[in-house]
């Protein structure tokens, strides 16, 4: 006995050394600021601050000679290592600027500080060189150069521009904003491609274009000069939070098709090469045309607070409703559906609808959403259902009061509030009700249950123990106090191998990388076969970021192209490779929105995705 109190003591100690302080991970507390040396006048660029640690009170720094557009925008990241038993702790920070040089010159930013434990830190100076606009060789089309084929021919940017048009440029939180990126051209044009889509941070987006229908021409004089126009993109936008919300520039290339001077007397469909493959015009010249649109920004009011009510879940449009019951006399026990539609246009996706209020003694479940959306030049628009489903467990007459749905109407600047009627309910006994009785009170002063605070004589066999006998002290009594003893090392033990295994996470996933990359790609096989466009590039890039998440251990919530190349040039691998994963991984995202032959694009992803996956493979091993 005493040596297994000997090594239960010694299990004690090793639970409290499991459960001792994290160690911190010893570093040197650092802010570091980092931005572009040389920017053009007029371009949006970042400012970063990044603190090795766990801070507070940050203070930028004043942006003197900089316009600021968004910022501070904080990000934070974690991770735990245990090694020989210590658990070491690594924190960081990072603190983000947008910022836009107005005008020429060289800046000195003065450094930001911010505390830690107590202690106050301050970053690096910075110096920009702010340069005139179209100095910098490699800037986009739009910047006010022209694009040149092999042969001196040229498209000037009156000749061909990008444009992103909004309907607005103030809303409030909630508010649909609809954003077109419509392209201008005067010259034929073929191999339309996005290069780099618009990001919309602070928003929430629904496309509202056919990906795989052809583009529809319109013509539009501006100027005296006649254009060709499509509109390329088209999404509507619901902001998520107030302030000055900035949306960066689309970015796509194209080739420009220039007519040689014995052939310019014919004017030709600019959209012509769409369909028509002009390679044996010998008159037509190509040119390469890298566009990009202007950055819009767009001020988001919060909600008024005059009107608001506690029933407010946040829509914001313009909304009907209507109330529907399956039945209102029924027995006890029957199941009944009440259907709530909600209809209109606005951010249909993302509020809630409020519960009603049912009898106490009803048996409800969790209702049942459905929608049917619709998408249109003019935005977004549709219908949501909300079934509840509940069974009345006791007879008699009840009543279900009117739910309210509040929203907020852009248009009339006011909350409207939308009223169902009542339903009254004649529930008759069913042949299953309990035989208890009830008697209902009004709702201030609840229910009341008579006939169930006395209970019924029990009969039948009965376990009658001897006087005298006791639980403590008997057989059954150190029987548990041994099975509990048992059971507690026993969870020391589990307890050891869990941690184990939590810090081999890391090898666990690098090792079931190839197999999950693989099953994905199987499934991404299928959905191309059943000419699935949407389902299948969702699963190819599934199983890209997945493959590289877990191959190169980086974290899922720190993936983008900037990290995957990082990770990969610090794991040496060779420029080619790293080259081929940055195409793959954009050919992804934006195959759906490039013209052309669909089951000929995802074939030719796929292709390339086994093919960088199989490369990666050999490399590593």
């Amino acid at each position: 006995m005493g040596n297994y109190m000997h090594r239960f003591i010694n299990h004690i100690v090793t639970v409290l050394f499991l459960l001792s302080p994290i160690i911190a991970d010893a570093q040197n507390v650092s802010l570091k600021g980092s931005s572009k040396s040389q920017v053009e006048v007029g371009e949006q660029f970042q400012i970063v601050y990044e603190l090795n640690a766990e801070g507070s009170g940050f203070r930028g720094p004043d942006f003197s000679g900089l316009r600021v557009l968004t910022g501070p925008m904080t990000s934070t990241s974690s991770s735990i290592q245990i090694v020989n038993g210590q658990m070491k702790r690594s924190f960081n920070q990072s603190y983000t600027y947008i910022v836009v040089a107005p005008q020429e010159g060289t800046l000195t930013i003065a450094p930001a500080s911010i505390n830690v434990d107590g202690k106050q830190f301050t970053s690096n100076k910075l110096t920009i060189d702010v340069i005139k606009s179209g100095q910098n060789s490699g800037k986009n089309a739009n910047a006010g150069t022209q694009s040149n084929s092999s042969d001196g021919a040229s498209v000037g940017n009156k000749d061909i521009y990008l444009r992103a048009i909004t309907d607005k440029r103030e809303a409030v939180i909630g508010e649909q904003i609809i954003v077109t990126y419509r392209i201008y051209t005067r010259v034929p044009v073929s191999s339309v491609n996005v290069s780099k889509l618009s990001s919309f941070s602070g928003f929430w987006m629904k496309n509202l274009l056919d990906e795989n229908a052809a583009l529809q021409q319109t013509t539009e004089r501006i100027n005296g000069n006649e254009y060709v126009v499509a509109d390329i993109r088209k999404v509507a936008l619901f902001p998520q939070k107030s302030g000055k919300l900035v949306i960066d520039p689309m970015e796509l290339e194209c080739v420009a098709q220039v007519q040689g001077t014995a052939d310019k007397r014919r004017a030709r469909d600019p959209f012509e090469s769409f369909f028509n493959d002009p390679f044996f015009n010998r008159n037509i010249q190509n040119v390469q045309k890298k566009l990009v649109s202007e950055s819009l920004q767009i001020n988001v009011d919060p909600l008024p607070f005059k009107g608001q009510s506690d029933n407010f879940k946040g829509a914001v449009g313009q909304f009907s409703m209507q109330a529907v019951i399956d039945k209102s006399s029924m027995k006890s026990n029957d199941a009944v559906n009440i259907t709530y539609t909600i209809t209109g246009n606005g951010n249909l996706e993302l509020f809630e609808f409020p519960r009603p209020v049912f009898p106490p003694d009803f048996e409800v479940y969790e209702p049942k959403n459905s929608s049917q959306i619709r998408t249109s030049s003019n935005g977004v628009s549709g219908s949501r259902k909300f079934e509840f489903l509940f069974i009345p467990r006791v007879h008699g007459n009840f009543k279900i009061p009117a739910v309210e749905f509040i929203y907020f109407d852009p248009k009339k600047n006011e909350y409207i509030t939308l009223e169902s009627q009542d339903f009254e309910l004649n529930v008759v006994k069913g042949t299953s009700e309990e035989s208890k009785e009830a008697v209902y009170m009004s709702s201030q002063e609840g229910i009341r249950y008579l006939g169930t605070d006395v209970h019924h004589i029990k009969t039948g066999d009965l376990s009658i123990k001897p006087k005298g006998s006791f639980f403590f002290g008997s057989v059954t009594y150190f029987m548990l106090i041994l099975s509990s003893l048992v059971l507690f090392a026993l969870a020391i033990i589990y307890s050891k191998k869990q941690d184990k295994l939590n810090a081999n996470q890391s090898m666990l996933r690098y090792r079931k990388a190839t197999k999950i990359a693989r099953n994905r790609l199987k499934s991404a096989a299928i959905l191309m076969k059943q000419k699935s466009q949407n389902e299948f590039y969702n699963e190819m890039s599934q199983a890209l970021w997945g493959y590289i998440s877990d191959k190169y251990m980086i974290a899922r919530a720190d993936l983008s192209i900037d990290s995957v190349k990082n990770a990969l040039i610090d794991k040496e691998t060779p420029v080619e490779l790293i080259e081929q994963f940055v195409e793959t991984l954009n050919k992804c995202e934006y195959a759906r929105f490039a013209p052309g032959d669909a089951g000929k694009k995802m074939e030719d992803l796929y292709q390339l995705g086994i093919e960088v996956i199989t490369k990666a493979e050999r490399l590593i091993k």
